[in-house]
């Protein structure tokens, strides 16, 4: 076999060092995996078995003596061994940056890096515009799976996350909740399904079930590319937003087909030319209003249905944002609800099925104080209205997510327990096909997560959505309810990060890892 040659572990005690050699030892790996590669493209084949392996770092702590309990991060729970692979270190260079410099910091104890034995599939060494199989003979990819590593779903699955990994007597405990390979596989799934590179995705994250909302947060988007920085407020200055003088720090927009529209007044860089529009959206299309720390907007409209929302956000959630909301139209199931209004959703029924398997339906979603209280200010902002004059266009209270779209047309009559008389006993004020299981996604991914609907059509008394009705609607309703959405990410950025990343949400032996 040959790999290249593997340094003895290193260890540190400045996280700055810990992170450069972690980061040299996985470059050497891929490019020890490129160069092999390249040579088998131009119709080598190598003696043996190419192989290369993940960088890990490791911790070991010997006493009870227990962090800072008002902690959601950044420790280890016990004494013991921890550990996990890395990758993309030039990805998640500030999130790697700041967990070693946490787990020194709270444990004086110093970081082990160095070589694991996890190979890196090779796959997941490929270039962002590297096709490589697409130039291959199918007797060639048949070779190439016998001369490199490919993908093993084994080290990819969700135990930890799930709380259901057990290591086994003598291997370390996990330091984060994703494994290297499983982190490289939904950097390449969020590719295929939002047409954009990991490297554009922000730590705020919009979610969306209607095309409408990102037709306007296009608009906003190359509204605010179109000024200069420091001129002009993404929301208009409306009362309540920072001073517009200050600027809102957005630096590009990306659009699917990495396509990038840099501020006015901003060079362009290299790279932004490879850009190129699809021929057709992807399934879930992801756009981004990009800060220099990440710190921006990326809206994805996920489509309808529970599926889509697992599944972008099994993927999403390796890139550890800070929160995501989802924005998106709902059922009003209250006969006081008018077509256009809020709901702040505080409680979800889970009806998805889709997480049934991953998180048992007895596990409570409890709201985020941080995120229900932005998304109450954000629109009060917007909408100018506050005490009870804001309960005329906002309800909070609990939300149903079916996988059934025509849950209505089931008989009501007919059987002991319908829809209808469940969502009744649930106090459900709304009903979608997204929310809970977006929500239940955040609580398992330790993710802050929260929900803001808008009422746009009541099925239970007869208002159904009629092609001019939703034609009105939505023009009068989908811009106020984006901004509100920006203006909710606005506050969650003042936040201290671990005032953010709720302690609601770690479990009893948690991860080390935000």
């Amino acid at each position: 076999m040959i790999e290249p040659a593997l340094p003895s572990p290193a260890q540190f005690t400045d996280a700055e060092a810990a992170f450069q050699h972690a980061k040299a030892l996985y470059d050497a790996a891929i490019a020890h995996l490129r160069q092999h590669l390249n040579a088998f493209l131009a119709g080598e084949v190598p003696a043996s078995r190419i192989r290369a392996c993940y960088p890990f770092v490791r911790v070991q702590v010997d006493t009870v003596r227990r962090a800072d309990s008002r902690l959601s991060y950044g420790f280890v729970s016990g004494p013991g061994v921890f550990e996990t692979t890395l990758t993309r270190p030039e990805l998640f260079a500030e999130y790697y940056r700041e967990q070693f410099h946490l787990l020194v910091r709270n444990h004086g104890v110093p970081l082990e890096v160095g070589v694991s034995t996890q190979p890196i599939p090779v796959h997941f060494s490929f270039a962002e515009h590297d096709h490589v199989e697409g130039t291959l003979s199918p007797a060639r990819r048949l070779l190439m799976r016998d001369l490199f590593d490919l993908p093993n779903l084994t080290s990819m699955d969700d135990g930890i996350a799930n709380g259901t990994y057990e290591a086994a007597f003598g291997e370390a405990q996990p330091l984060a909740l994703f494994t290297a390979p499983r982190v490289d596989y939904s950097l390449h799934r969020l590719r295929h399904y939002t047409g954009t590179a990991p490297e554009h995705f922000q730590n705020f994250v919009l979610f969306t079930n209607y095309q409408f909302y990102i037709d306007e947060f296009v608009r906003l988007g190359h509204e605010v590319m179109a000024s200069e920085m420091g001129q002009g407020d993404l929301l208009d200055g409306q009362a309540g937003h920072a001073d517009p003088a200050a600027g809102d720090g957005y630096m590009m927009f990306v659009e699917p087909g990495n396509v990038i529209t840099r501020r006015s007044g901003t060079a362009h860089q290299p790279g932004d030319e490879l850009g190129a529009v699809p021929p057709r959206l992807p399934q879930m299309p992801a756009y981004h209003l990009v800060r220099p720390d990440r710190s921006g907007i990326t809206m994805v409209n996920i489509g309808v249905g529970p599926s889509n929302a697992k599944t972008i956000t099994d993927h999403i959630a390796v890139l550890r944002p800070h929160a995501w909301v989802m924005l998106g139209h709902c059922a009003g199931l209250r006969t006081t609800q008018q077509l256009g209004d809020y709901v702040l959703a505080h409680g979800y029924v889970r009806e998805d099925h889709v997480l049934d398997e991953e998180l048992p339906l007895w596990v409570p979603i409890p709201p985020l104080a941080e995120v229900q209280v932005a998304l109450e200010a954000a629109v009060a902002d917007i909408t100018q209205l506050s005490g009870y004059e804001l309960k005329g266009v906002m309800r909070t209270g609990t939300v149903a997510t079916t996988d059934n779209r025509n849950w209505e047309l089931l008989p009501f009559h007919h059987q002991l327990t319908t829809p209808e008389r469940r969502f009744s006993q649930s106090r459900a004020i709304a009903l979608d096909m997204e929310s809970a299981t977006i929500a239940a996604n955040g609580f398992r991914f330790r993710v802050p997560y929260g929900t803001l609907l808008c009422v746009s059509d009541k099925p239970l008394h007869g208002e159904i959505k009629l092609p001019g009705m939703a034609n009105h609607f939505y023009r009068e309703r989908v811009d106020q309810h984006l901004r509100i959405g920006m203006r909710a990410i606005e506050l969650l950025r003042q936040l201290r990060l671990d005032e953010l990343h709720s302690r609601k949400l770690r479990s009893f032996a948690e991860v080390a890892f935000q």
